[in-house]
């Protein structure tokens, strides 16, 4: 089976029976992406929570999504019936910026993982609303490799390194009142608003326009981050499908950074 790290809707619904599938809806918003699974998701799906599964708990000094603790991490797998080697497809409403979290986190301790391309428009067929029973499993706690994840001073003292900013040109120049901190961004880094990674069609664009998105990050270590390290993992995504390998997420991001007023920030 040829997997990941994207799969089409009618490769899921060709496979179906092969993988776990994994509903990451979310919404900045506070609307409920567990309402949301329970009015309709691709049958047999689970459903994980950003907040509660895929993150440790919010704080000023360790940002809005930290990085969950790896027996959160496993627990929440083993509740959603997830064993080791399990091959996981995830999806979202939009664009795979929620769904490549868990596709990060899967990815990086080497569990064979995609996101659906398109999201939960690309399925093409019927929604369910039934919530499956899922077999208990049981999973190890092993550590998160330190050369995939890095902190804040680690970003401050980074040398030849591309920081990729994932957030809106909007945000990453002036912030967002209502979401950042403070304005600006992390000092030298570039933007690369997520929803560039995507074609009008909202599926990731062809691996050799993404070379071109993320050329600098050719022949050097990348570090992506974004407002809480939720859409960064799209930009680690889509260098993913580019082919560029040694690249890292910043799980603080900006509402880690900007949360301290010792840090600079650059507004442009």
């Amino acid at each position: 089976m040829t997997f990941g790290p994207l799969v089409s809707g009618e490769w899921l619904a060709a496979h179906l029976d092969e993988v776990r599938v994994v509903d990451v809806r979310w919404y900045l918003d506070d609307r409920s992406g567990r309402a949301a699974f329970e009015r309709g998701h691709i049958p047999g799906a689970v459903w994980l929570d950003i907040d509660a599964d895929l993150s440790d708990d919010a704080s000023p000094r360790q940002g809005r999504h930290p990085l969950p603790s790896p027996d959160r991490f496993a627990a929440a797998l083993e509740r959603a019936g997830i064993g080791p080697g399990q091959a996981v497809v995830a999806y979202d409403d939009a664009g795979g910026s929620i769904a490549a979290r868990l596709w990060w986190l899967l990815h990086v301790l080497g569990e064979p993982v995609a996101v659906l391309d398109g999201g939960l428009d690309a399925w093409p067929g019927e929604l369910s609303t039934s919530d499956g029973e899922r077999p208990p499993v049981r999973r190890d706690r092993p550590p998160w490799p330190a050369n995939r994840f890095v902190d804040a001073a680690q970003v401050a003292a980074a040398l030849d390194t591309v920081i990729y900013d994932a957030r809106t040109a909007e945000r990453y120049a002036r912030g967002d009142a209502a979401i950042d901190p403070r304005p600006g961004h992390v000092p030298g880094a570039q933007s690369a608003p997520w929803a560039g990674n995507l074609g009008p069609d909202g599926r990731f664009r062809p691996p050799g326009e993404l070379r071109e998105r993320f050329a600098a990050a050719a022949d050097k270590p990348a570090i992506a981050y974004c407002g809480s390290g939720v859409t960064a993992c799209h930009d680690l995504l889509a260098m993913e499908v580019a082919g560029i390998a040694g690249t890292a997420l910043y799980p603080g991001s900006w509402s880690q950074w900007g949360a301290d007023p010792a840090r600079p920030a650059e507004t442009s």
